[in-house]
C-alpha cells in the first residue's frame, strides 16, 4: 500500500481542478502524483523551506497558518487533503473545510484518532478519513 494509492483514491473522489494539500512538509509524492493526473495542486505549509522545496519541484505552494487561514488562497478549491497531520491541526483543517464547503480527506499516522464527524474508508489497505460538510 504505497502512499501514492492515496492519490488514486483522491482522483476517484474529487473532480479534476484545484486541490490543496494542507501541511505538506517535505513529503511530495502524493502532490506530484496528483499533478501528473491533471490536478492543480496547491501545497500549503507554515514552514517557508517546505514551501520553497515544493515550488522547486513544480508544485504551486503557499505559506499559510491553518489556525487563521487566508481563505482567498483556497478560492475554487474542490477538496482539501492532509497526510499524517499533527493532531493539533486536525480541528483547524475541519474548520477550514466547513468554511469553504468542500470535503477533506485525511490519511492519519497509524494510532492517531480522528474526530467522530469523519467517516473511515479503507482503500487498498489505507485508512482514510473523510469529512464532507455538505453531508454527502
Amino acid at each position: 500500500m504505497p502512499i501514492e494509492d492515496f492519490a488514486d483514491f483522491l482522483a476517484s473522489e474529487v473532480p479534476r481542478g484545484k486541490i490543496a494539500e494542507l501541511g505538506i512538509g517535505f513529503q511530495f509524492k502524493v502532490a506530484l502524483t496528483l499533478k501528473d493526473l491533471g490536478y492543480d495542486v496547491l501545497a500549503v505549509d507554515w514552514n517557508p523551506q517546505a514551501v520553497e522545496k515544493a515550488e522547486e519541484l513544480g508544485i504551486s505552494a503557499v505559506r499559510d497558518d491553518l489556525f487563521s487561514p487566508n481563505l482567498e488562497l483556497y478560492r475554487s478549491t474542490k477538496a482539501l487533503y492532509s497526510i499524517r497531520p499533527t493532531p493539533e491541526i486536525v480541528k483547524p483543517i475541519l474548520e477550514l473545510s466547513k468554511r469553504l464547503g468542500v470535503p477533506v480527506y485525511i490519511l492519519p499516522l497509524s494510532g492517531d484518532s480522528m474526530p467522530r464527524a469523519m467517516r473511515l474508508v479503507n482503500f487498498r489497505g489505507l485508512a482514510i478519513y473523510v469529512y464532507n460538510p455538505a453531508g454527502k
